[in-house]
């Protein structure tokens, strides 16, 4: 699954898609994460994977925030899921120079 998990400022979890660089799942329990898991890679390998993403790689929501464009979703709609999230914070997506 290309992307990460971070823990959301309302203490759920997201995960962000590394593929369309935005969120894909928002407000996830620890349960619902398994469950993602599980339907991916089965009962047993889910569960373990599940466990060792939450227990050593999980993600600071500052990288949400980082790795965010908006080709696939826009800045709007993705300010709006950050309210959802429990983010009150500022963001203004700013394009890199190269």
């Amino acid at each position: 699954m290309p992307g990460f998990i971070a823990q959301q400022p309302n203490g759920l979890f997201c995960r962000f898609s590394t593929i369309v660089d935005t969120v894909t799942n928002i407000n996830m329990t620890k349960e619902d994460y398994i469950s993602l898991c599980k339907n991916k890679f089965g009962e047993v390998k889910g569960e373990q994977e599940a466990l060792d993403v939450l227990d050593h790689y999980l993600r600071p929501f500052q990288d949400v925030l980082d790795s965010y464009t908006p080709l696939n979703d826009p800045v709007e709609e993705f300010t709006q899921r950050l309210k959802e999230m429990g983010y009150d914070g500022p963001f203004e997506y700013r394009e890199e120079e190269i």
